[in-house]
């Protein structure tokens, strides 16, 4: 008797233990007590830093509106001193980073928020506020008379502030919470931790996106809810697609020469988000991430801080141990992204659904093939 293969597994893939580690509720990374106290301690540290990157792209968003210079957009309106000679020193968060995500976002485009910021209903809604704020700024006003394209742009840009915003409001919220269920022993290995996450993003998917502003009193909006905008599938999906797959190629690695040809013409082969990067670099000046290392440095938690000073250089290399504990850490809200979106159910019976499944995760884990996935694993 010949016994055929289910749907599921008629065509296995190069990358097919992974799969069926997603469909049985596991992790692309593997489960260890090291790997536990990086990711929960990472992410703890992650979401502190998330928490003032969220305020401060909401602040900008909502009060630096068409600041064309906004010289203190990063005091979140309260400028003294201080602040200034710690601005100055940088002894500070390093907004850029957050600004670099959201540009990256910003560029890459993708799902039905980038559709809606291209509709005429946003056109109306950008141009009516357009028109409240630069009523009495005539330099602006004939600005946007000889380039009428310039402040919706600008427009666009402030969208994904918010959105950008409001999403890692919810995700901090996220990894705090995580970290709390691992002190209370709660959480205690890396297939809990996937699950803890995705329970976060599945409870939070539909959240409404929405963004509105005040201009002289009277509120202008610009993401409104009739919009549709969910945080899972509209800012959740994009975001991992710019920040974890596609990133930007990072100045001084590669060459920007078309004639070099080493930066692919076609953005969806970007292989330089989180999920590829090579922790080294990371620990140098110059590369975008190595501002989220520092900032995450100063808010380690003891055992993490501990973990890294028995291991290797101790404190010397700590920017490139935080990369490589960060990027585990992305592996895990991969994990718990991907199975949230599972077309069908994971433990799913039916041969089609299964198949369907399959073909899903099987299509990331090609994208997958030449990042960092393999390394994670030792």
């Amino acid at each position: 008797m010949t016994k055929t293969l289910s749907l599921a597994k008629s065509n296995l893939h190069p990358l097919e233990p992974f799969i069926q580690k997603l469909l049985g509720a596991e992790a692309l990374l593997p489960d260890s007590e090291s790997n536990v106290i990086e990711v929960v301690g990472i992410l703890k540290s992650y979401g502190v830093v998330l928490d003032a990157y969220s305020k401060n792209l909401i602040y900008i968003a909502d009060h630096q509106f068409l600041v064309l210079f906004p010289f203190f957009k990063y005091f979140n309106g309260k400028v003294t001193l201080p602040q200034l000679l710690r601005h100055w020193w940088h002894d500070r968060i390093n907004f850029e980073y957050a600004e670099y995500c959201m540009k990256t976002m910003l560029w890459h485009g993708g799902g039905k928020m980038d559709e809606y910021l291209d509709s005429d209903d946003f056109l109306q809604h950008c141009q009516a506020a357009v028109a409240a704020k630069i009523k009495t700024n005539l330099p602006i006003r004939a600005l946007n008379g000889l380039f009428p394209d310039f402040l919706p742009e600008q427009v666009r840009q402030l969208a994904y502030y918010s959105a950008l915003g409001q999403f890692w409001r919810v995700m901090s919220d996220l990894f705090i919470d995580l970290s709390d269920a691992y002190d209370a022993g709660k959480v205690q290995t890396i297939p809990q931790v996937v699950a803890f996450i995705k329970a976060g993003l599945v409870a939070a998917a539909a959240i409404p996106i929405s963004y509105a502003v005040g201009i002289n009193g009277t509120s202008y909006e610009l993401l409104p809810k009739s919009a549709g905008l969910t945080f899972l599938m509209d800012v959740a999906v994009p975001y991992v697609e710019a920040v974890f797959f596609r990133g930007t190629p990072f100045l001084g690695t590669v060459s920007y020469n078309a004639q070099a040809d080493q930066i692919s013409a076609d953005q969806g082969r970007f292989e330089y988000g989180a999920l590829y990067a090579d922790p080294l670099p990371i620990g140098g000046a110059g590369i975008p991430p190595t501002l989220l290392m520092q900032d995450m440095r100063h808010y380690l938690p003891d055992y993490l801080t501990a973990f890294y000073q028995s291991n290797g250089r101790g404190l010397d290399d700590v920017r490139v141990k935080i990369c490589q504990s960060f990027q585990k850490s992305m592996f895990c809200v991969t994990s718990a992204s991907l199975q949230g979106l599972l077309p069908h159910p994971a433990d799913t019976q039916d041969p089609r659904e299964q198949a369907t499944n399959h073909a899903f995760l099987a299509g990331w884990m090609d994208r997958l093939a030449t990042s960092r996935l393999d390394v994670v694993q030792l």
